[in-house]
């Protein structure tokens, strides 16, 4: 009974902690957002970062949550990349933004969509390639971000 009990309570916090977790905005205008990092972008000479999803979907508040956790990866995404959350909801599909952005929703949520400094999108990421058991990888993320840095992808032109 008390395994029972105690199991109900985790369950009923990390329910409580996903909900009450918004990293999404449903209401921005994406293409507002993607300018905006882009003029940051093009400031801090990086690219963005798109990762698109919403506050429903739990693998994109772990991504979110990993990004900021993990040393390595936070150091890889903030050294190299703007990096902005672009909602997809029922409530708002952001259809510009989607269709500028390659619309990456076909390979589900959360997906990754590069930008160089000019803005326009340059590789797209299942974000399944970088799972690993429950959660994600910290290897596979670290690679990922490096190989579309834009020192790499300039050393490559």
């Amino acid at each position: 009974m008390k395994k029972v009990l105690i199991t109900l309570i985790a369950v009923i916090f990390s329910t409580t902690v996903f909900a009450q977790q918004k990293i999404y905005d449903d209401q921005a205008d994406a293409m507002k957002q993607i300018k905006t990092a882009v003029a940051q972008a093009q400031q801090e000479n990086k690219y963005v970062c798109c990762q698109v999803g919403g506050n429903w979907c739990p693998w994109c508040l772990r991504f979110a949550a990993f990004v900021e956790s993990d040393t390595a990866v936070n150091k890889a995404m903030h050294d190299n990349f703007v990096y902005v959350h672009i909602n997809w909801s029922k409530e708002n599909k952001n259809p510009k933004a989607m269709q500028y952005l390659g619309n990456p929703a076909r390979f589900g949520f959360p997906v990754f969509v590069i930008l160089n400094e000019k803005g326009e999108p340059i590789h797209i990421q299942n974000s399944a390639y970088l799972e690993e058991g429950k959660g994600y990888s910290e290897a596979k993320v670290v690679e990922f971000l490096n190989a579309w840095t834009p020192a790499a992808v300039t050393t490559l032109k």
